[in-house]
């Protein structure tokens, strides 16, 4: 299984990504990388297409946060209808060299960017955390987090 990521590495976000606005001291930030020529917008439709156990994970995260009034998918097409999309998030920017989706929650705020060089894809994952629920919300994905963004960027990478 180690050896599925290994074309996949830790990385610094890219200096001109539009999500560098946003980065504020105390927010969760974290990049990764992967060799692939994809432009922004076909990369960041394939990293957001879930593979069935992701989507099982996703669907028990709806399921446990139900009660909690956080944000499951229906929500998030519901109060951004008309938007465009990649897989079931909102896109806010998007750009020759990048595409910026997510959405605010009342425990946190939540970003991805998929940024394209043409020889390498940058997957980031920027967070703001309100409360205590988004930092109980965040240090309880973590691990699932991480599998999922390096599993998309090396699917990328194929």
């Amino acid at each position: 299984m180690l050896g599925a990521f290994t074309k996949v590495s830790a990385a610094q976000l890219p200096a001109d990504s539009l999500l560098q606005s946003r980065v504020a001291e105390g927010d969760f930030l974290d990049c990764y990388r992967a060799k692939c020529a994809l432009p922004a917008r076909a990369a960041a439709d394939e990293v957001t297409r879930f593979p069935d156990w992701a989507q099982v994970l996703v669907a028990l995260r709806n399921k446990l946060v139900a009660p909690l009034g956080l944000k499951g998918p229906s929500d998030v097409e519901d109060a951004h209808a008309g938007a465009d999309h990649v897989g079931i998030f909102p896109i806010e920017a998007q750009t020759d060299q990048e595409v910026i989706a997510g959405f605010n929650d009342h425990h946190l705020d939540f970003r991805v960017s998929i940024y394209s060089t043409g020889e390498h894809v940058y997957l980031s994952t920027w967070v703001h955390r309100h409360n205590l629920t988004g930092r109980l919300y965040l240090a309880t994905i973590m691990p699932f987090h991480v599998l999922i963004i390096r599993d998309a960027l090396r699917r990328v990478a194929g």
